[in-house]
């Protein structure tokens, strides 16, 4: 549908969800699926007319929806206007930015892989004037974290190496690049999964929750009703903070009288873990039921670690929390509660079979997806310090073949996100993995962690952090070498890092970050990528 023929039908007949997605599509120049103009209807972000068999929308309501939210005005304004908004690739869908094994396993932090191509690739624009790497280069990402440059080398021709501190950092990456036998997997999976299931079935909480659902959903629908209750809230006819507490503590009553029928235990004997604070009893139980499975009745170690990635993110979404609170923890949540996310009474999740089923179809389908794509070259994460790492020495170790390729052309250069300063304990966001599979922390060696704060000796220590890792690897390095490092300087402390790394900033692309995947994904930020080469 043509823009013109949207508004002129606008003004006298309601459109329906086919042709709101065509209209939006090409007005926004990116997809907007029947899905996306759904999600708008179910949420209230705008009025929904006709009824539920045939849901109908105003098409005016519709433009002055996403009018209202053209971040490009509104955020020159607050970032700048020397910004390239190229780089913000606000045309991809989240499918898009989170595409095949990028989505294996939430981290913290990480770019998007369009951002990598951009670099990476052979393209050429009135921003990036020229090519920095070939198919066949070697490229290095001394802050790993969860490999999204190995994966986009991996997909343009490239080999790359990845340095991490964390071990579970490194298996992430690794399983991500790796080959796999998915007809092992998936038997091992479903094998693993039966097991829980009959686990589940000794459990009294597989009633309690079916019981606890059917009230919630009779609550919820008498005083949240959707969308009528969010368009109340939004017009200021609701005190959503007042009306939502006196709800929740009615709604108490309810549930603690469940728990009593049912003889649920709620709360761990011990909370001296993480494990033992974020998760609710009959939660754990499943978690410690499952990793013992894992341990014991899977040989394979292929299989082993790709099923334990699985269990790791079928524990992160299992935590005791809000679903709004889910990647910054607050306080441990153990009862029914309102969610400011869906605007209705929530509840913490009680078994984790649910996302451990979404999760192993889930893994799978990456790995399946991104099988098409890659190509035959060689990526690996090295589990070490990039302070001091011998890159040669330890790939040799690895992988005797690929240290050929690096001994005689050496590494092209570097592409990656070194952490912000003050902003991630590395090694935290991941605490429930690492007490599971048993991998030793090494937090004293994280460069700029959020504990050590962000005062100008954490500052002075971050400098001296990332120089010093610089010039380590710069040892096998190319002649003409690229460095580009992804970074939020506030602190304006990468100058002081190029010289003590004895290099220069040859370049400057300043870029928006928008559209988040954690529940600040409205709040956008400015970040550059540096370019040094040798001074």
């Amino acid at each position: 549908m043509s823009q013109l023929t949207f508004l002129e039908k606008k003004d006298k007949k309601l459109i329906n969800l086919k042709e709101a997605s065509e209209w939006a599509s090409q007005y926004l120049n990116r997809n907007v699926t029947i899905s996306n103009i759904s999600y708008l209807l179910q949420y209230g972000r705008i009025n929904k007319y006709g009824n539920n068999g045939n849901p109908m929308l105003n098409a005016e309501e519709l433009k002055d929806y996403y009018d209202s939210l053209n971040k490009e005005k509104r955020l020159k304004k607050i970032l700048g206007d020397d910004l390239n908004w190229h780089l913000s690739f606000v045309e991809y869908t989240e499918a898009e930015r989170t595409k095949h094994v990028h989505r294996l396993h939430p981290y913290k932090g990480k770019f998007i892989p369009q951002l990598v191509e951009y670099f990476l690739d052979s393209h050429i624009d009135e921003f990036k004037k020229e090519v920095y790497f070939q198919e066949g280069d070697i490229v290095l990402d001394p802050f790993c974290g969860s490999g999204t440059t190995l994966v986009q080398a991996n997909e343009l021709g490239m080999h790359a190496i990845g340095i991490d501190i964390s071990s579970f950092n490194a298996m992430i990456t690794n399983i991500k690049v790796e080959k796999h036998n998915l007809l092992l997997i998936a038997e091992a999976m479903h094998k693993l999964t039966a097991r829980l299931k009959d686990f589940h079935k000794t459990r009294s909480n597989i009633i309690f929750e079916e019981h606890l659902l059917s009230e919630l959903a009779k609550f919820n629908a008498k005083y949240f009703p959707s969308p009528e209750y969010k368009k109340k809230v939004a017009k200021g006819e609701i005190n959503e903070d007042k009306y939502a507490i006196e709800k929740q503590n009615e709604f108490l009553g309810i549930y603690y009288a469940l728990v009593e029928k049912y003889r649920i235990k709620i709360r761990q004997d011990k909370n001296d873990t993480f494990l033992d604070r974020w998760f609710l009893s009959p939660v754990r139980e499943e978690i410690d039921f499952l990793s013992e499975e894992l341990n014991t009745t899977i040989d394979n170690e292929d299989i082993q670690r790709v099923i334990a990635i699985i269990l790791s993110r079928t524990v992160r979404s299992c935590r005791a929390t809000t679903h709004a609170d889910l990647a910054t923890l607050k306080e441990p949540v153990t009862a029914t509660y309102y969610c400011k996310k869906h605007g209705k009474m929530c509840k913490p999740i009680f078994s984790i079979i649910g996302w451990w089923q979404t999760y192993t179809v889930d893994t799978l389908n990456r790995i399946k997806e991104f099988d098409q794509l890659r190509t035959n070259t060689h990526q690996f994460c090295l589990t070490g310090d990039s302070k001091t790492t011998d890159i040669f020495e330890e790939v040799k170790k690895v992988n005797p073949e690929f240290a050929k390729i690096l001994s005689r052309q050496k590494i092209r250069g570097i592409f990656s996100s070194p952490p912000y300063v003050g902003l991630i304990d590395y090694h935290e966001q991941h605490a429930y993995a690492y007490e599971i599979f048993g991998f030793e922390r090494k937090d004293e060696l994280e460069i700029g962690p959020l504990v050590k704060g962000q005062g100008k000796e954490a500052r002075d220590s971050y400098v001296q952090g990332i120089a010093e890792v610089l010039k380590n690897c710069k040892r096998f390095f190319q002649n003409d070498y690229n460095i580009f490092l992804v970074a939020n300087d506030k602190f304006n402390l990468y100058p002081k890092i190029a010289e003590l790394s004895e290099m220069k900033i040859v370049n400057q692309f300043k870029r928006p970050v928008l559209n988040r995947v954690e529940k600040d994904r409205d709040t956008a930020y400015a970040e550059t990528i540096f370019h040094l080469k040798e001074m």
